[in-house]
């Protein structure tokens, strides 16, 4: 499909398309009250602190690899034409409850203080043995909101249970799939799923991306996803009009006698390349990641995983990203084809499960230390950090409970994230309020 006006700025202060006034749920979470159990939390991580390039936690230069051409030319001409976004929406036909219709227990794990104003929920429909994760959308794809006619929000999941670190389910458990949801009528989204695949041999064949989902941004027409620890690649890169179809049903991933499956998904998306980590398996890695419009160019921004006993800081990088035509959807590279970071930062917070970077602000979704706890959202930048404080006690513990990857759609001004099946939404001016 032809991209449709990917870097036009919006004027400063043009009204949002999507109107909010009014829209705030009556959700269970915001009533919910904070245990005294959590009203314990560290202290404030403190500003952060600039990392210079030179340094060596500060350059973490990403290598960029294609798939040959030819492999997926193969693969296409073996599995059909490839289809875009639009024909998975076509297909989409499970819905998405609103939240008024979802369990208690799963509201429960929404933020409490600001609400969310949107929400929904997954029912069993092949989520069941599957750990939901990363969350990206049209938004990020385009700053009308749109891919082509649509709006679109990605919702990644990985099989194995829920729970458990970002380093993910062993490699038996893994595969990693999406579902797209199409929310064209946001009174009755509506989804369906497409497994992530690499392509093998030659592109005769493809295996499962067995990896946890727990960083996804959809730029243009590329998908970039994080990978687990122990696989070389820091991320891999989807190309959304070089969607393809499963023909048999099957549990099996590949080629099968008589076609083609997907682990019994009607769609899957063959990797077209990858960002490789330098120095080995062992090498920092980017956990979560988003994408910020607020700078120019537009930049993709990353935080590692350190857990909350670990004995350094949390490292966060920015990435441009390429201004190329030709380049559609990748990362800007020198002359060796290496991605370097052009900001870097260190941070006192661990265990984020998060990144949002806009303007000067970055925004740090920080798990709760207790499994059935609510998490922190910190906004931090040079000079200090806040978070919102939600009970009597003081306590911080206001985001959600399960604690997962942030997207921000600019043109409606809304932060997207997802709490267990709970996918949410809440305005980025009502988080910044919550804060001052």
């Amino acid at each position: 499909m032809k991209h449709r006006g990917r870097h036009r700025r919006r004027r400063r202060g043009r009204a949002l398309r999507a109107t909010l006034a009014g829209t705030a749920l009556a959700l269970t979470a915001a009533a919910t009250m904070i245990s005294a159990s959590q009203a314990t939390v560290a202290d404030a991580p403190g500003a952060l602190q600039p990392v210079s390039a030179s340094d060596g936690a500060g350059r973490l230069p990403l290598a960029e690899h294609r798939i040959p051409g030819r492999w997926l030319d193969r693969l296409a001409s073996e599995m059909g034409r490839p289809v875009g976004v639009g024909t998975v929406l076509e297909n989409a036909d499970v819905p998405l409850r609103e939240a008024a219709e979802c369990p208690a227990p799963e509201k429960h794990a929404l933020p409490v203080e600001p609400a969310a104003t949107r929400a929904y929920c997954f029912g069993g429909s092949g989520t069941r043995g599957w750990r939901p994760g990363a969350v990206t959308t049209s938004g990020d794809a385009d700053d009308d909101g749109r891919w082509g006619a649509n709006r679109v929000i990605l919702s990644g999941w990985t099989r194995g249970a829920e729970g458990g670190s970002l380093d993910g389910p062993a490699p038996g458990q893994g595969l990693a799939k999406v579902a797209f949801v199409d929310v064209n009528d946001p009174r009755a989204p509506r989804y369906t799923w497409a497994l992530l695949a690499v392509p093998v041999d030659g592109g005769r064949d493809y295996r499962g991306l067995v990896s946890p989902l727990s960083g996804m941004v959809w730029y243009q027409d590329k998908l970039l996803v994080t990978t687990r620890e122990g696989d070389r690649n820091a991320l891999y890169v989807y190309d959304m009009d070089r969607i393809q179809r499963a023909t048999v049903e099957s549990d099996a991933v590949g080629r099968v006698r008589g076609g083609w499956a997907a682990h019994g998904n009607r769609f899957v998306l063959p990797a077209v390349g990858s960002y490789t980590l330098p120095g080995g398996d062992d090498a920092a890695r980017p956990a979560t990641v988003s994408l910020d419009r607020s700078t120019s160019p537009d930049s993709l921004v990353a935080s590692e995983w350190v857990p909350a006993d670990g004995d350094r800081h949390t490292r966060l990088w920015r990435y441009a990203l390429s201004r190329d035509p030709a380049r559609s959807g990748l990362l800007a590279t020198d002359s060796s084809g290496d991605a370097d970071p052009v900001e870097a930062y260190e941070t006192k917070t661990t265990d984020v499960r998060g990144v949002l970077a806009h303007r000067t602000g970055w925004y740090l979704d920080r798990a709760s230390g207790d499994p059935g706890g609510h998490g922190t959202l910190w906004r931090q930048d040079t000079d200090g950090a806040r978070a919102t404080e939600c009970g009597t006690d003081g306590t911080r513990h206001c985001w959600s409970r399960r604690s997962g990857s942030l997207s921000h759609w600019e043109e409606t001004g809304e932060v997207w994230s997802q709490s267990g099946r709970m996918l949410f939404a809440l305005p980025l001016t009502s988080i910044d309020r919550a804060l001052d």
